[in-house]
């Protein structure tokens, strides 16, 4: 077993948890961060980064939370409208014309934000593209129909999320996904996060590992994640090509303090968030805007734009096992992020620790 970290004297139930994890084999590697008025006061690290165990884990490894991703690629489109280059309920077509075929000619940023663009999957146009051909899938979602018409149902973009963020940058703001959480969000944030990981950072990246051979497959959200084959195949995450490229809805690459310390300040008027957005779009941002069933994951959600709510806390889960939250009942934030890919046992573990409910299905 290795561990590494602290944790105050409060929260030692919430180490004995973690320790008890890696210990068991039930974690391989794993990073938990918890902030509470505004310091962290648990940073634990576990298991090792890579699967030759040669790497322990350390505060500083970076590792892919899938869906974790999403609010961070919500509040890059965020920024975009902040600057005036697009509004969240005018039709994203009138900047992206080519996106405007097939009945998606009145679909808004507000609807691709809350997960209601009718784009729930790539279409199997694009089921020959190799995934790190973005331009290839950003074409496929420009020329399929979507699967039910814009704004009337709900089922979380698992992969097309980021690239539907990406195209609208691109042409309204002539930026990229990338681009502009990397020079504009991530330093004003403040925060260890990267989409398209630099080449002096590749080495602090966590290989990813399936906890059994088929797991993949037997995903319930199995058929939303087929195409394009490659994002849950650790021969192809754990390459460099994958790791600096923008997978926007799944690929970011972060540590769990960064990711602790963003949910940390989630909400606060003061704090970096509501700092880059504004006092409105940062309302926005947090608010609930639509609650219904969602069909990919089969039940009833709040969705923010970009994140999930409910009546205890403000969180967004990756699947594999990561997530993180805004506790609202109890003022803390906490981030698990795992390169074990299971389920989120693990984390709801954590969250018993804590005193938190972890049941919103969260894990996109």
């Amino acid at each position: 077993m290795h561990t590494e970290g602290f944790a105050t004297d409060e929260y030692t139930a919430v180490r004995e948890t973690f320790e008890r994890l890696v210990r068991d084999g039930r974690e391989t590697g794993a990073g938990l961060s918890v902030w509470r008025g505004g310091q962290e006061v648990v940073r634990l690290g576990g298991g090792w980064a890579d699967a030759g165990r040669t790497r322990p884990w350390s505060p500083g490894t970076l590792v892919q939370p899938y869906s974790v991703s999403k609010p961070f690629a919500a509040l890059t489109a965020l920024v975009a409208v902040r600057d005036g280059a697009l509004e969240l309920d005018e039709p994203i077509a009138r900047h992206w014309e080519a996106y405007g075929s097939h009945g998606k000619d009145g679909t808004t940023l507000r609807q691709v934000l809350t997960h209601r663009a009718g784009q729930p999957r790539f279409p199997e146009a694009a089921a020959r593209l190799h995934p790190l051909d973005h331009a290839g899938l950003r074409r496929a979602l420009e020329r399929a129909a979507p699967e039910y018409p814009p704004g009337t149902r709900t089922g979380e973009h698992a992969l097309t999320y980021g690239h539907l963020i990406d195209g609208v940058l691109r042409a309204s703001a002539g930026t990229t996904l990338g681009e502009l959480f990397n020079a504009t969000v991530r330093p004003a944030l403040g925060i260890d996060a990267w989409f398209g990981v630099p080449e002096a950072e590749l080495g602090r990246v966590a290989d990813l590992e399936h906890a059994a051979p088929g797991w993949a497959g037997a995903l319930p959200s199995a058929s939303w994640l087929r195409v394009p084959a490659g994002p849950l195949d650790p021969a192809v995450t754990n390459t460099p090509a994958w790791r600096r490229s923008v997978f926007g809805g799944v690929g970011l690459h972060a540590s769990a303090s960064a990711v602790g310390a963003f949910f940390a300040g989630l909400t606060d008027p003061d704090g970096p968030v509501a700092g880059l957005l504004g006092p409105a779009l940062h309302r926005e941002y947090l608010a609930a805007q639509t609650t219904g069933h969602d069909e990919v994951f089969d039940t009833e959600l709040t969705w923010t734009l970009g994140l999930l709510r409910d009546a205890g806390k403000i969180a967004k889960g990756g699947i594999g096992g990561s997530a993180a939250w805004w506790s609202l009942r109890h003022g803390h934030a906490v981030a698990y992020l795992t390169r074990r890919l299971e389920d989120h046992g693990r984390v709801a573990g954590i969250a018993a620790a804590l005193g938190d409910d972890l049941t919103v299905r969260a894990d996109g």
